[in-house]
């Protein structure tokens, strides 16, 4: 058993990112005060765009104050390793009692993905699939949803030709531009980096890629070069695209409503796995949450007692639940939740972190990979070839 021994008289205040659904918030507080009424520790959460709790991560790194607990996006843990709390040991403990972490968790949780050193405990993962009207989609002439890249390419012509168009965010969305970024130059074989960390993104299969994106763009609803991860749920909510790259919220938000054609359209709504590219295998990127203990914290115990009760699994699967699987969990255990069966449109979430791609891929976490994530590189260069604002090799040159 762990036994953390957390800090006489400790508070703790934790930063998260805000809420899609409305389920988790409450959740994640009804979990926050049951762990208070348990050990008596205060604990205060505030929460953020996940926009704006990445550079206060960084901040709070630098300067050495602020929250005990900060639960961000992507590799944040990997652009200050120094300055976080080790938590191998409650890593460990969860790992040995839920049936072992999944590769995409180890590579986001431990030092250089390496799996020794734990520098953040990941809370799971915002699964990302394609959000569809299936109505639309079979008045297009599809009566299934397509597989693969080319088949994709096919349907989205067709919604556009029928008035029912998709979109993609193409703006410096942290999610869901870059999920379906790196989905998209990974379905055709391209990569940022090679496994020496060599830098290889300006390269044939990129350019391929790069041409999909074209074609692809020219059947999007007008404005997705500037849309941010809110964008798409508002124009799918709305009725203005048919189609989309997106976690489970919208779905959520169609389905919770008590606007009578919102329930209409939540009945409508249907999810796939994002489509295979020439690849030949799943290429998915999914926005991974680590949760982080930073050095200065003068609780450092009560932080990783607080990070483990909430993962443990009497908070973990009834906060997954209250959120409709909009997290999708970091260890093996907890894919037997009842929410990815209760309703089959959840099920394609289940397996997005075991199926998942890190984005340092193909080499190594690290500041570097961070970095580039935090500089929206895979973004920029697909919007410039996709919107003709560059040619695919011009823009492959810039994001070398």
């Amino acid at each position: 058993a762990l036994n953390l021994k957390p800090e006489k008289g400790a508070k703790l205040r934790v930063l998260r990112w805000k809420r899609f659904v409305q389920g988790d918030e409450d959740m994640w507080a009804a979990n926050t005060k049951k762990f208070t009424e348990k050990t008596g520790i205060e604990v205060r959460v505030d929460s953020e765009g996940w926009e704006d709790v990445r550079p206060k991560a960084a901040v709070a790194a630098n300067i050495g104050s602020g929250p005990d607990i900060i639960i961000s996006t992507f590799e944040d843990a990997h652009q200050y390793p120094d300055k976080l709390v080790d938590v191998t040991d409650v890593a460990n403990y969860l790992g040995a009692k839920y049936g072992g972490w999944y590769p995409a968790s180890i590579a986001y949780g431990t030092a250089h993905g390496k799996g020794k050193q734990w520098i953040a405990l990941p809370m799971g993962c915002a699964g990302n699939c394609i959000a569809y009207r299936e109505s639309h989609v079979k008045a297009a002439g599809f009566s299934t949803f397509p597989k693969d890249t080319a088949g994709f390419l096919k349907l989205m012509q067709a919604l556009k030709a029928k008035g029912t168009p998709g979109g993609f965010a193409l703006g410096n969305a942290t999610g869901d531009g870059n999920v379906w970024t790196h989905w998209l130059l990974w379905a055709f074989g391209g990569k940022m980096v090679d496994e020496k960390n060599n830098v290889v993104i300006n390269s044939p299969e990129t350019i391929k890629a790069l041409e999909y994106a074209k074609e692809l763009y020219q059947t999007f609803v007008p404005g997705t070069l500037s849309w941010l991860d809110p964008n798409n749920n508002k124009a799918f909510i709305d009725g203005q695209i048919s189609l989309t790259a997106n976690g489970i919220s919208v779905y959520y938000a169609a389905k919770t409503s008590n606007d009578p054609n919102l329930k209409e359209m939540a009945a409508d709504i249907q999810h796939a796995n994002m489509p295979i590219g020439p690849v030949g295998r799943p290429t998915e990127l999914n926005l991974v949450f680590p949760m982080m203990v930073f050095k200065y914290s003068k609780y450092p115990n009560a932080a990783k007692e607080y990070l483990r009760f909430m993962m443990e699994k009497e908070q973990y699967e009834p906060w997954q639940q209250a959120a409709i699987g909009y997290v999708t969990q970091p260890l093996k255990a907890y894919e037997s939740n009842p929410i990815w069966t209760v309703d089959p449109k959840h099920t394609p979430y289940r397996d997005a972190m075991k199926i998942m791609i890190p984005n340092g891929y193909a080499g190594t976490m690290g500041y570097a990979s961070a970095a580039c994530m935090a500089d929206f590189i895979v973004v920029n260069m697909v919007a410039e070839a996709a919107s003709g604002s560059k040619t695919p090799k011009e823009a492959a040159e810039r994001a070398e």
